[in-house]
C-alpha cells in the first residue's frame, strides 16, 4: 500500500512511511471544551475518522490521540459568564463532544487526554527547556513562563514566516518578555482566579500554556516521534508552530507530516464561536438526519473551503439518499450481506490513496452502483450480491453505510419519529377543524385520546405543538 499525502510543513504531497511498519499514530488537536461543538469543529473529527478507516481497511493498526484542554483562559471567563465552577462547564461540553462524535458515527479517539492530568509532564518539558536555554521565567512577578523564540533560529518553518513578519503573541503582556512573540509554556495564578485552577511548580503556582499541552501529551502517548499531526488549517499558526518549536526544542523529532484541513464558513468567515456565527450539531441534527450530515462534510476534499447554506445541505442529503436508495433496494433482493468481505473498486482505492480524495472516491463509488443498478433491473442477484459488498465496503470506509449497526439503528428510530409526526399531526388537524367548526366534543375527545397516550399537547399563537414526554 502507498499512500500519499500533503504535508503542510513541505507543502508537497509525497509518500507516508510509517515510522514503525504495520502501525500509524495520529496526533489531532481537540477541542477547548468552553462550549458544545459547531460543525465545523465536528469536520476535522469526520476528516480523521476516515484517514483512520481508510488505513485500518489497509490493514494498519491505528493510535488515534485527541486532546481536551479542559483549562484555559476562555474556560475561566466562562465561569464568571456562568457562574459555574469552570471544571463543571469543562466536563459538561466534554460530554457535547462525545455525543457530537457519537451521533455522526466517529469512532471514539484511543485515548482523549485530558490537559488537567498531565501537569507533571508539561512541568518537566518546561524545565526541560528551561535548561537548554529556550525558556526562561517572566522578570515582572507574573508567574508566567515563556518561550524564547530568538533562541530557536528554526521558528516559523511550519507557517514559512520570519519573526519580524509576526505578531506579537497576544497569551499575555508583552511586559515580561524579551520579545513580544515569545509564547507562554506557563502562565502564573492571577487574583480572581479559582485557587483550583492553579498547580504548583518551581516557578510558582499556575496552570499551563495552550501550546504546551499538546506537545507534552502527544510525547507521552505517542513517543517522541510519530506520523501524523493534524488539526484544523487555522491551528497551523500559533498554535502548532509553538508546538512543533517548543517539542524540538526540548530535542524531541516530533511529528513526521502535518496534515491540516481546511475550515467550514458561513458568510465567507470561518464558523468559529469568536465570530458568533455557530451552528451547533446538535441544533443541525434537527433539520438533516446525523449520516447526511456527515456526508456533507466530508464529500469535499478535506483540503477545500466548505461554504455552508443551507440548499447545499439539502443537496447533500438528497444525494446520500440516492446512495441510500440503492443499498436498500439491492439489500432487498440478496438478503444479508457480508460488507466484510467486500472489494474496494481500484478507482475508489486510487483516490484514497492520492491524499484522501474523496470526491473522486465518491465518484468511483456512483459508477460501481451504475452496474449495480443495471443488475437490479436485469433481477441478476447473484452478482449484485458481490457489487453490493462492494459498495457497503467503501460506504464503510467513509462511514456512511446505511446498513452499519451504527446508522441502522438511527434510521429505525428516525423512522418511527417520522411516522408518529404524520400521525400526531393529522389528529391535530382533525381537532383543529372541529374547533374551528365549534365541535368542541370531538376537539376534546381528540386531545383526551392523545393526552391519555403520553403525547402533551400545547396551544400556541403559531399553531398546536405536541411533545411525548417533554420531547418534540
Amino acid at each position: 500500500m502507498t499512500v500519499r499525502l500533503y504535508d503542510t510543513a513541505t507543502k508537497e504531497t509525497r509518500d507516508f512511511v510509517p515510522l514503525t511498519p504495520g502501525h500509524v499514530g495520529i496526533y489531532h488537536c481537540g477541542l477547548t471544551v468552553q462550549g458544545p461543538p459547531h460543525i465545523g469543529h465536528i469536520r476535522k473529527e469526520v476528516v480523521f475518522d476516515v484517514l483512520r478507516r481508510w488505513f485500518e481497511h489497509e490493514g494498519l493498526e491505528v493510535t488515534l490521540i485527541a486532546n481536551l484542554t479542559d483549562i484555559d483562559d476562555k474556560i475561566l471567563a466562562k465561569e464568571k459568564e456562568q457562574g459555574e465552577p469552570w471544571w463543571a462547564i469543562a466536563y459538561a461540553n466534554e460530554r457535547e463532544l462525545h455525543n457530537a462524535y457519537e451521533v455522526l458515527g466517529c469512532k471514539p479517539p484511543t485515548y482523549e487526554p485530558r490537559a488537567t492530568g498531565h501537569v507533571p509532564e508539561m512541568i518537566e518539558m518546561i524545565q526541560t527547556l528551561v535548561d537548554k536555554g529556550h525558556a526562561y521565567a517572566a522578570t515582572d512577578g507574573s508567574g508566567d513562563v515563556y518561550f524564547d523564540v530568538r533562541s530557536w533560529p528554526a521558528y516559523g518553518e511550519l507557517s514559512n514566516q520570519r519573526i519580524e513578519d509576526m505578531q506579537p503573541a497576544e497569551d499575555a503582556p508583552a511586559a515580561g518578555k524579551r520579545d513580544p512573540r515569545d509564547f507562554a509554556l506557563w502562565k502564573g495564578h492571577k487574583d480572581g482566579e479559582p485557587e483550583s485552577a492553579s498547580w504548583p511548580t518551581p516557578w510558582g503556582r499556575g496552570r499551563p500554556g495552550w501550546h504546551l499541552e499538546c506537545s507534552a501529551m502527544a510525547a507521552k502517548y505517542l513517543g517522541p516521534e510519530f506520523d501524523i499531526h493534524g488539526g484544523g488549517l487555522d491551528l497551523r499558526f500559533p498554535h502548532h508552530e509553538n508546538e512543533l518549536a517548543q517539542s524540538r526544542a526540548a530535542g524531541q523529532p516530533f511529528a513526521r507530516l502535518w496534515m491540516h484541513n481546511a475550515m467550514l464558513n458561513l458568510s465567507g468567515q470561518k464558523m468559529a464561536k469568536s465570530v458568533g456565527n455557530t451552528m451547533m450539531v446538535s441544533e443541525v441534527v434537527k433539520r438533516v438526519r446525523p449520516i447526511e450530515l456527515r456526508y456533507y462534510l466530508l464529500a469535499a476534499h478535506y483540503r477545500s473551503i466548505i461554504e455552508f447554506s443551507e440548499e447545499a445541505l439539502a443537496e447533500a442529503a438528497t444525494a446520500y439518499s440516492r446512495i441510500e436508495g440503492f443499498v436498500l433496494r439491492a439489500a432487498e433482493v440478496t438478503g444479508e450481506t457480508d460488507a466484510s468481505r467486500g472489494i474496494a473498486c481500484a478507482d475508489f482505492v486510487a483516490a484514497m490513496n492520492n491524499d484522501l480524495a474523496v470526491p473522486a472516491a465518491l465518484a468511483a463509488l456512483h459508477e460501481v452502483m451504475s452496474d449495480g443498478n443495471k443488475l437490479l433491473a436485469d433481477g441478476d442477484s447473484s452478482a449484485l450480491r458481490g457489487t453490493l459488498a462492494s459498495v457497503r465496503t467503501m460506504l464503510g470506509v467513509l462511514g456512511i453505510d446505511p446498513l452499519a449497526s451504527t446508522w441502522a439503528e438511527s434510521s429505525s428510530e428516525d423512522a418511527y419519529r417520522e411516522a408518529l409526526d404524520v400521525l400526531v399531526r393529522g389528529l391535530l388537524e382533525h381537532r383543529q377543524e372541529a374547533r374551528i367548526a365549534k365541535d368542541f366534543t370531538t376537539a376534546d375527545r381528540v386531545r383526551d385520546q392523545l393526552v391519555a397516550a403520553g403525547v402533551d399537547i400545547e396551544d400556541t399563537a403559531q399553531g398546536p405543538r405536541w411533545s411525548v414526554g417533554g420531547k418534540n
